[in-house]
């Protein structure tokens, strides 16, 4: 049996859309020969549909495309996932279902069974799980169905466990001899490679193929990376689809022509691939067209608007420069030499007149204060108005340029460098953005090399570097992991970092935890980390709780 693995790209609440995609790609596979072709999780609703959930004439209109959908399809059957009402009297009102159409009617229809609630995950807010797994006869074979996290929780791979039951495994017992799971599973780094460790183990250890079709593209803070993949009953890889872009690949279960493309080579590739798929998506997604980046000739900005050109053109990016009283002439270099080596559109905008015009205005009210922080934040602010006039004038969506470092540690400004619709490296540590950067210029200069060289700097008093307030990036970047993305304490940060002042660690605790109030109001994040500050971190503002 041929099983065709289409990993599309679908926009939540997008059901016409979405509809003629599942379409398209079922006529694909059928014209490739295919018996049977297979779904994301969800893909006719789009994942995730959130609070959508909620209204009934969501789940309405999916169940109603659903029927739509299997008067449309050509002569092959399909596997699709979607949201319909549960059947149950009592619990909640909606399933996270997979619809077997075939003939023009829904053949089959399985509920997943078990629903995260960790992270970025909150399906047991909204869904009932499922009471039985489902075996399908189909094409000489006895086919499990699952839905995504009914396939993470195999015994023989995890160490600790998060549900009672196996879905996969029961399948296994209940006759199935071909296991099938449609995913929406979100990236992030190693992400890739554990999947792929976890299918092979249970295709491996119980003697049956496993067929994996995963969903790609980005929706809102979610960048899904596809990396679709089968292996046969000896754990042996089969088929494998592209990397962060829509694909569909033939699995063969007679053991016939293998379709495996290759795989990202590197961490920083895959963030790359993830952060251009992230930006093309929500642009698109959103209804924009153009994006305008401030460009300080510092590495974060060079960075961001590199992945902008690539991910829209750079016919579609505009670059502001906005130099002030403490800026050097290198940055402005910088910046135009970065323009120019993208070919995008780069405006000049002086902001020391209009900072001074503030200073005047302010002064009477600082009553002779000493000059301090307040001053520099005024810089970042009036930058900041300027991006939003050009945004709203133009209808262009800015994108923002902090770091996941200075996100962390409140190192960025309310309503100024934090102003914009989209955080673009808001979840990259700042040593990953110069591996990025690096990554980047592999094939040739885009980014100026002396925006990898030179101290990193706000400019925005006389002589200002990153480390008159922070610890180097290495030390600063290595205690944020362990505290945000491992959850360990200063005592156990301290225990794995020997060489680091436990002090400099309690400090470094103290600001991220004091500046959880700028993070709740900063633009959406792209996620690609363990642990990315956004709707996968809930933590409160007011709160006196320190280790």
């Amino acid at each position: 049996m041929k099983i065709a693995l289409a990993q599309i790209d679908t926009t939540v609440g997008d059901f016409a859309g979405n509809t003629e995609l599942i379409v398209e790609y079922a006529g694909c596979a059928r014209e490739r020969g295919a018996d049977l072709v297979v779904f994301p999780e969800l893909a006719l609703c789009g994942y995730p549909p959130r609070d959508l959930l909620d209204k009934p004439g969501f789940i309405e209109r999916s169940q109603s495309e659903l029927i739509r959908l299997a008067g449309k399809l050509p002569p092959i059957p399909a596997l699709v996932g979607y949201v319909r009402r549960s059947t149950v009297s009592q619990g909640k009102r909606v399933a996270n279902a997979a619809a077997w159409l075939e003939g023009g009617r829904i053949a089959v229809d399985y509920a997943k069974i078990l629903l995260p609630f960790y992270d970025v995950f909150d399906e047991s807010r909204y869904f009932e799980p499922g009471a039985a797994v489902c075996v399908h006869e189909f094409g000489g074979h006895r086919i499990g169905i699952t839905i995504c996290e009914d396939v993470w929780n195999d015994k023989n791979f995890w160490t600790n466990r998060l549900y009672t039951r196996d879905p996969a495994e029961e399948c296994i017992a209940a006759g199935a001899d071909l296991l099938l799971n449609i995913a929406s599973s979100p990236f992030t780094t190693e992400k890739i490679q554990l999947r792929y460790n976890m299918l092979q183990a249970i295709a491996g250890k119980q003697g049956i193929p496993v067929a994996y079709v995963n969903h790609v593209g980005g929706n809102d803070q979610l960048l899904f990376d596809g990396s679709s993949l089968a292996f046969d009953a000896r754990g042996e890889l089969c088929t494998r689809a592209r990397a962060f872009a829509q694909d569909l690949v033939i699995f063969d279960t007679d053991g016939g022509e293998k379709e495996i493309r290759p795989a990202p080579a590197s961490e920083p590739e895959e963030i790359y691939l993830a952060l251009t798929v992230g930006i093309r998506d929500y642009v698109r997604k959103c209804g924009f067209k153009k994006v305008l980046v401030g460009l300080s000739g510092g590495i974060d900005s060079s960075l961001v608007a590199t992945l902008a050109a690539d991910a829209l053109g750079p016919e579609n990016l505009l670059g502001v420069g906005m130099p002030g009283p403490y800026s050097s002439s290198g940055s402005l270099r910088d910046a135009e030499a970065l323009a120019r080596n993208l070919g995008i559109e780069f405006r000049v905008i002086p902001i020391t007149p209009v900072f001074e015009s503030y200073l005047i205005t302010l002064d009477p009210v600082f009553d002779g204060a000493p000059p301090d922080v307040t001053e520099e934040n005024v810089q970042a602010r009036i930058r900041g108005n300027i991006l939003m006039a050009l945004s709203n004038k133009f209808g262009s969506l800015l994108l923002t340029t902090g770091n996941k470092s200075e996100l962390a540690v409140g190192y960025c400004t309310l309503y100024g460098d934090m102003a914009g619709g989209l955080a673009v490296i808001a979840d990259i540590p700042k040593t990953s953005v110069y591996a990025l950067a690096r990554y980047i210029n592999r094939g040739g200069e885009r980014i100026p090399q002396a925006c990898l060289d030179k101290p990193p700097s706000a400019e925005l008093r006389p002589n200002q570097t990153d480390q008159d307030s922070l610890p180097p990036y290495d030390t600063l970047d290595a205690i944020l992991k362990a505290y945000i993305e491992e959850n360990r304490s200063a005592d156990e940060i301290a225990a794995g970092l020997v060489h680091t002042d436990p002090e400099l660690i309690r400090r470094t605790i103290r600001m991220v935890n004091s500046a959880e109030y700028k993070r709740q109001q900063a633009p959406p994040t792209l996620k690609v980390t363990a642990k990315a500050f956004g709707m996968g971190r809930r933590y409160p503002i007011a709160q006196k709780f320190y280790e």
